[in-house]
């Protein structure tokens, strides 16, 4: 059995708990970890945070679009200025800039909804092995042979999120598909933006990574330069990110050094609860060598 790790989950807890400095003014922290640049999921989940803070309890988020415009410092604490872009009968929409040293390194819009009803439908969730016998995370990297043991330390690390691999990795020209069981890796308190807020910081993990599955190439390939460009997320159900989802992701499309990635998170029960899209650079770095 996987130990739980809710030490971990508790620090992306005070992680995601930002400081109000001023009137639509917050404060982030990253954690202090061996990192080159601030995870893009975290700033994502920051700023859903800070717009949240500023909407009343009884909206939920349904929708964000965000770009990542600069890497940024994890030494460097982040300011998020929000903008209350609009307060209507039933819906809210906040714009969240995050700032390092006077740049801005990431915006968001999101908007907010009060609890209505009306006509519904779903994707169908595919069948798939249940997280249980699915492939750990650290399965997964132990399989790798291409790994320094000092980056192999580094990925091994206790993790405030589980990640279950329902394939193993496919070789080149594989299919851009791949299925992951995911869930925050400890209990959450109650209440819905939070585990919006963690879902939206684990969406980022895994995503960009479809798109690579066709050419053999993994997130560290020092071939290719990667990152995060645009997210944006759709949710259609309550949710409990401390409870397993399947994120079924695919890419439709590679080219012009970006790859396309969309994702349905669905519920253990088969419900969608959560669509993703997301766009991101694969570039290939020059003089090096981009067989495969």
């Amino acid at each position: 059995m996987v130990p739980c790790m809710q030490e971990q989950v508790d620090e992306l807890i005070r992680i995601l708990d930002l400081e109000e400095l001023d009137v639509n003014i917050f404060r982030g922290r990253s954690p202090a970890e061996r990192r080159i640049r601030v995870f893009g999921g975290q700033v994502a989940g920051q700023a859903l945070v800070a717009a949240g803070r500023t909407v009343t309890d009884d909206r939920v988020v349904h929708s964000l679009h965000a770009y990542f415009l600069r890497a940024g410092d994890p030494q460097v604490p982040i300011l998020y200025e929000v903008d209350r872009i609009r307060d209507g009968k039933s819906f809210t929409t906040r714009r969240v800039v995050a700032i390092q040293r006077g740049h801005a390194i990431f915006h968001l819009s999101a908007s907010f909804q009060v609890v209505e009803d009306g006509p519904r439908h779903e994707a169908t969730m595919p069948e798939v092995v249940p997280p249980e016998k699915a492939i750990t995370w650290n399965e997964r990297i132990e399989a790798r042979g291409d790994i320094s043991p000092e980056m192999r330390e580094w990925l091994l690390r206790p993790r405030p999120v589980d990640l279950r691999f329902v394939e193993t990795p496919p070789g080149p020209d594989g299919a851009p598909r791949q299925r992951i069981w995911i869930r925050a890796d400890g209990r959450l308190p109650d209440g819905p933006l939070l585990h919006q807020c963690v879902v939206a910081y684990a969406s980022d993990m895994t995503l960009l990574d479809t798109a690579t599955l066709p050419h053999g190439i993994h997130w560290n390939d020092p071939r290719y330069q990667m990152a995060s460009l645009d997210h944006a997320m759709w949710f259609h159900h309550p949710l409990r990110a401390d409870e397993w989802m399947l994120y079924d992701q695919e890419s439709p499309a590679a080219s012009g050094a970006r790859g396309l990635c969309t994702g349905n998170l669905f519920s253990r029960d088969g419900r969608l609860a959560v669509t993703v899209v997301q766009q991101g650079l694969i570039r290939p770095v020059s003089g090096a060598a981009t067989g495969g």
